[in-house]
């Protein structure tokens, strides 16, 4: 079988799987008043359909901030535009101002789970085949895989189809973003991060190794002739694009500090002032937790340093931020994901525990089956196919010159005894009563053994970053200049 006819497969496998997924339950079905973030995202096509730009991010009498209030940065307000407009298209009702509120029916479900689809379609599939196919290495046959793999990783589809989101557009846009600069098209790279931050602020979890990346090419270049000139283009690429995505807005600078506030709603109450230093700790935390792997990249400016610190940044920024919520730790799965032809073993390990740390969610949702099933399937496939319990010497993890750390070895045996760790808790949550005297045990139990999971792994990949050994599965690796 020739290599596109091998591609269209894994890509229809994977679109079928998400299809799949999608036919079962989402967050807050028939679950008033609020239901969930199904009915935030057709709540936010209703608003920005029926109501004028200057009203989007307003409390009024026809747009109440306390029932899911729109607090994503424009972007995503102009995609449930869109949306709301072939919605109303195709029935009015679904976006009929006020009375809509919570409206439910097999139709609609079939429209939002399309929209969702055609995203996926348009953003991010194409950007991982573009990916495997030229930033990575080995064979045709190899990168195929792993178009499947990443493909196939369930944290993603369980929240997008099963929850019910448009990660896939955000996380989409910032892969553009690093096909952008690892192809040597700097402008275009920066563009690309720019739209993903102005759909989910989110995004701000990738901003260092951006920033670090381009600003150490520019001091590679020479700040007094051509890095000069790139960082110019690239400082008019980020400020063009920022202004007309915030056009609408920027009429009015009481629009932009509304639209701030949303995004970022940190108050200057009581409560505000006396959680303060807690804030500043957090801060601190995190800044300390991602210094080392940005300052490498600054010095080292290479496409696999700016993978890593990718990780590195994100996973700090989730472990250490103040209030995350479990579905970030999509953010840092999207770099992990581009390690898994690079660092198999490692890869599968921590995307599989991020899947894990989100089951109290799936199983509030009613998304226990799915998740058991896309989980086996992704732990299967990238094993077998990614080799991945084969490619776990000291030499393939980098850690042979690390001797004096040995905590930071993973085995196959390892691999298989925290995989039937989260088997074993998973199906514990499901089938056994919680005591009555401790109610929250096994979603206790999960997050502990997911954060320790992280927390390793944050150290091994900060470790494989700073030791700077070349990609494991690269005789000569290529560098990004």
């Amino acid at each position: 079988m020739d290599t596109w006819s091998l591609l269209s497969i894994c890509v229809l496998l994977g679109l079928t799987t998400r299809w799949a997924v999608s036919l079962n339950s989402y967050s807050g079905a028939g679950k008033p008043p609020m239901f969930g973030d199904y009915e935030a995202q057709r709540h936010w096509q209703e608003i920005t359909y029926n109501l004028p730009v200057h009203e989007w991010y307003f409390n009024t009498t026809d747009n109440n901030l306390n029932y899911w209030g729109l607090d994503y940065p424009p972007l995503t307000a102009y995609h449930s535009l869109l949306c709301g407009h072939v919605a109303s298209l195709i029935n009015p009702d679904w976006v009929e101002l006020h009375t809509s509120q919570g409206f439910e029916s097999s139709a609609h479900k079939l429209f939002m789970r399309a929209t969702v689809l055609i995203a996926d379609l348009l953003m991010y599939v194409p950007a991982v085949v573009l990916y495997c196919f030229y930033l990575s290495e080995g064979s045709n046959r190899k990168k195929v895989c792993l178009v499947l793999c990443i493909l196939l990783y369930p944290g993603l589809i369980l929240i997008d189809y099963g929850h019910f989101q448009y990660n896939s557009i955000s996380l989409g846009l910032a892969l553009w973003g690093v096909l952008g600069l690892g192809l040597g098209w700097d402008m275009l790279g920066s563009l690309a991060f720019v739209l993903a931050v102005n759909y989910k602020q989110m995004e701000l979890y990738h901003s260092l190794p951006f920033f670090c990346y381009l600003l150490g090419k520019c001091f590679k270049q020479g700040m007094a002739g051509r890095g000069l000139f790139l960082l110019v283009k690239i400082a008019v690429t980020v400020l063009v694009t920022f202004t007309l995505c915030w056009l609408p807005f920027l009429t009015d600078p009481g629009q932009v500090l509304q639209v701030l506030h949303r995004l970022f709603p940190v108050g200057r109450g009581l409560f505000e002032v006396l959680c303060g230093n807690l804030h500043s700790f957090y801060l601190a935390a995190t800044l300390l937790a991602a210094l080392p792997s940005s300052i490498k990249l600054l010095t080292k400016p290479t496409l696999w340093q700016f993978k890593l610190a990718l990780v590195n940044s994100s996973l700090a920024f989730f472990l250490f931020s103040f209030q995350v919520h479990e579905k970030s730790i999509l953010l840092p799965a999207l770099p992990v994901c581009l390690l898994l032809g690079d660092l198999p073993l490692p890869a599968v390990w921590f995307l599989q525990a991020s899947t894990f740390s989100m089951l109290p969610l799936f199983l509030k949702d009613g998304l226990f089956v799915p998740y058991a099933v896309t989980s086996s399937a992704f732990v299967f496939y990238s094993v077998y196919l990614l080799s991945a319990l084969e490619h776990s010497s000291e030499e393939e993890l980098q850690l042979k010159s690390l001797s004096l750390l040995p905590f930071l070895s993973q085995s196959p045996g390892q691999f298989y005894l925290s995989v039937a760790a989260m088997a074993g808790l998973s199906f514990m949550s499901v089938a056994l009563a919680p005591p009555a005297r401790l109610p929250d045990l096994f979603p206790l139990l999960v997050s502990v053994f997911s954060f320790l999971h992280f927390l390793g792994l944050l150290l091994y990949f900060n470790v494989v970053q700073i030791a700077e050994p070349p990609s494991p599965r690269r005789k000569n690796p290529k560098k990004t200049e």
